[in-house]
C-alpha cells in the first residue's frame, strides 16, 4: 500500500490540524469537581476554543474540533460558534471516558451523537475516541449512525478503509492520529517541555512526513494546564502553520473533507 496511495493533483502533503475540546468533561468523568486546581478544562470553553477559532480564521485553515457531549451541554454556544464559523465538529465521547465503558458503549455513542446533532442541526460525520479505546462494536454503531470516518487508531502512517474482523466497512475511513509525537498532551502533561522545543519537534515530524508520504495530522487541546489554549502555547500553532505554509504542495483539510476525498478515491487506500 505504501506505493499505492495518492493525493489530489498538485498536492504533495495533506495537513489536518485538529482540536480536542476536552473541557470540564475530562475532570467530571473522573469524579473531580472542575474547580480550583481541577479547572483547566473550563479554560477551553471560556477562552481556548475561541483563540483557535480566531487563529484558524486568520490563516484560512479548515479544522476539526472534537467535542465531548458533556462539554457541548456545558458550552452550547461555543459549540454552535465552532459550527457557525465554518469548522467541522466531530464527536469525542460523552464524559471523555477513560475507562472501559463495556455495555454502556452504544448508549454513550448515541447520547453524544444526539446532543451534537440536536445542537447543530446536522449530525457529526467523524469520531475520535476520547481515550483510544475502541472495538469492532464501536465501528458498527458509528456506521449505523452515519459516520464516514474514525480518527482514533495509531497503527499506520496513512488513511485506510476501516476493517472489522478483516472485512472492509464500506463507506468508512480510518484517519490515524498520533497521541504521542503529534499531540501536545504528553509534552505538557508529563515532561513539561517548553513550547519552543515542542515546536521544533513538530517541525521535525512534519519534515519527515512531508518527504515520506505526505500525511500530517496534528492534535492539540485548548485547555490550560497540560493543554495548548494559553497564549504562548497557542502561538506555536501559529508558528507551525507558517512553517507548513512555507512548503510547496501543501493543502489543509478538515478531517471530514479528507475522509470524503479518500472515500471517493478508495482504490488508493484499501
Amino acid at each position: 500500500m505504501q506505493g499505492k496511495y495518492r493525493w489530489p493533483d498538485g498536492v504533495r502533503c495533506v495537513v489536518t490540524l485538529t482540536v480536542d475540546f476536552d473541557g470540564p468533561s475530562h475532570e467530571t468523568g473522573r469524579q473531580l469537581a472542575p474547580l480550583g486546581v481541577n479547572s483547566h478544562g473550563r479554560y477551553a470553553g471560556r477562552r481556548g476554543v475561541y483563540r483557535y477559532l480566531d487563529l484558524f480564521e486568520k490563516h484560512g485553515i479548515p479544522s476539526t474540533f472534537y467535542v465531548p457531549g458533556y462539554d457541548a451541554e456545558c458550552y452550547p454556544q461555543v459549540v454552535k460558534d465552532i459550527h457557525n464559523r465554518g469548522f467541522e465538529v466531530g464527536a469525542h465521547g460523552y464524559l471523555h471516558e477513560s475507562w472501559d465503558v463495556g455495555a454502556d458503549e452504544e448508549m454513550l455513542l448515541r447520547k453524544s451523537h444526539k446532543i451534537l446533532t440536536d445542537l447543530l442541526g446536522s449530525p457529526p460525520l467523524g469520531w475520535r475516541s476520547p481515550s483510544g479505546r475502541k472495538s469492532g462494536r464501536t465501528v458498527q454503531v458509528l456506521k449505523d449512525l452515519g459516520y464516514i470516518y474514525d480518527s482514533s487508531d495509531k497503527d499506520y502512517d496513512l488513511p485506510y478503509v476501516v476493517r472489522v474482523d478483516g472485512k472492509p466497512v464500506e463507506g468508512m475511513m480510518e484517519l490515524p492520529s498520533s497521541a504521542f509525537s503529534l499531540d501536545d498532551f504528553p509534552f505538557y502533561k508529563y515532561s513539561m517541555t517548553p513550547p519552543s522545543e515542542v515546536l521544533a519537534h513538530w517541525q521535525q515530524e512534519f519534515d519527515t512526513l512531508y518527504n515520506e508520504n505526505g500525511y500530517f495530522m496534528l492534535m492539540v487541546h485548548p485547555r490550560s494546564g497540560w493543554g495548548s489554549g494559553t497564549p504562548a502555547r497557542a502561538r506555536i500553532m501559529e508558528d507551525m502553520i507558517r512553517y507548513i505554509k512555507g512548503h510547496a504542495g501543501v493543502r489543509f483539510f478538515n478531517v471530514g473533507g479528507l475522509a470524503r476525498w479518500c472515500l471517493d478515491n478508495r482504490q488508493y487506500f484499501d
